[in-house]
């Protein structure tokens, strides 16, 4: 998935969110509990997690049980912000193996990288490369 920010939010006033695996994790949970009670959570809570969350490019892996997927992705839908920033989630890819979604957001993740470097220009740092490397290293040794 993809996480949208809204563009329209002042970040004079607003704090810079970053999305993190915490609060994806925690918009996501609170969206189950609110939808679907607490008898929901506690049903998808044991195979529902965060796996993977790119702050640069806002790509994010989640994992849930077969059976459990269609509770977790609606509660997804129906997230309307992470802290007090609206967002916007992004199906990109919907596989049953973690080597599958690995590869899509693998690819995924290059190719939102190129457009990122295009749009930030000059001001791209090492440290964002760095950052950047390193979020791409985490892809490729995701397991279950």
């Amino acid at each position: 998935m993809e996480v949208f920010l809204d563009p329209n939010r002042d970040l004079a006033v607003d704090d810079p969110i970053i999305i993190t695996q915490f609060n994806v994790s925690k918009a996501i949970k609170d969206s189950i509990l609110v939808n679907f009670g607490e008898c929901g959570l506690a049903s998808s809570f044991g195979s529902f997690q965060v796996k993977y969350v790119n702050p640069i490019t806002k790509l994010c892996i989640i994992r849930a049980s077969r059976e459990e997927y269609q509770k977790v992705w609606s509660a997804i839908t129906m997230v309307k912000s992470i802290g007090h920033c609206p967002v916007l989630f992004n199906l990109l890819d919907l596989s049953g193996s973690i080597r599958a979604c690995r590869n899509a957001a693998l690819k995924c993740d290059k190719a939102k990288f190129e457009q990122y470097k295009l749009v930030v220009g000059d001001r791209l740092t090492d440290d964002i490369n760095n950052q950047m490397q390193n979020c791409l290293e985490r892809i490729k040794i995701l397991e279950h």
